[in-house]
């Protein structure tokens, strides 16, 4: 059985590689203003990112399902609550500067939506969806700091322009919560549903070792 990433993300495989699977890769290509679009105004930030992480599993499940018939897909989406707003990747370097102009000395929730779907036969069996929340507090950067990490080119990657794993490790003051929830997959939360479709984090290690 293998497990499969519906991310493009290098920190969601990094996090995955380090607690020992080595998932195989596909990138999904969901339109994800338009499952926003379809959840409407009265969409919670728990219910915004789980559809659009199921959005992602489901279009990678029915892409390869005949090539892996026998596989756990794994879909994520990340966004942060910040001032009353879910904000994902800013558009541009202005807006992840005003992004940090809001964050700064301040804490946000980071959340993220994890959906997984399970494959047998070259058939969906299940689909289990979840989300963690992590409490991020901010230290507040320098003008020079700051214009130097956004001329990185990081803030422009990742939901909410920061990253704890990364440059902007240095501008996280703390959190409270789970620390591989803010990198863009959390361990505890994967591994209890994958529990709910009655796959256990050994059988994933055994399947890395044949890889």
């Amino acid at each position: 059985m293998r497990l499969v990433l519906a991310s493009a993300s290098p920190a969601r495989r990094a996090v995955l590689r380090a607690a020992g699977v080595e998932p195989l890769v596909e990138v999904s290509d969901v339109d994800e203003d338009a499952v926003v679009a379809e959840l409407g105004e009265g969409a919670t930030p728990e219910d915004t990112v789980s559809a659009l992480a199921l959005a992602k599993a489901r279009t990678v499940a029915a892409r390869i399902a005949t090539v892996e018939p026998d596989c756990v897909i794994v879909g994520a989406d990340s966004m942060l609550w910040l001032e009353g707003e879910l904000v994902g990747k800013p558009a541009s370097v202005d807006a992840a500067r005003g992004r940090w102009d809001q964050m700064a000395g301040r804490a946000a929730d980071l959340f993220t939506g994890h959906a997984l779907v399970r494959v047998v036969g070259g058939a969906v069996e299940r689909e289990v969806t979840g989300h963690a929340r992590t409490a991020v507090a901010f230290s507040e950067p320098t003008t020079a700091e700051l214009e130097a990490y956004l001329g990185s080119g990081e803030p422009m990657a990742v939901a909410g322009a920061f990253t704890l794993d990364g440059l902007g490790g240095w501008f996280v003051e703390g959190i409270e919560g789970d620390p591989s929830n803010v990198v863009g997959l959390s361990l505890p939360l994967t591994r209890r549903l994958l529990a709910e479709i009655g796959v256990g984090v050994d059988a994933l290690w055994a399947a890395a070792a044949r890889t």
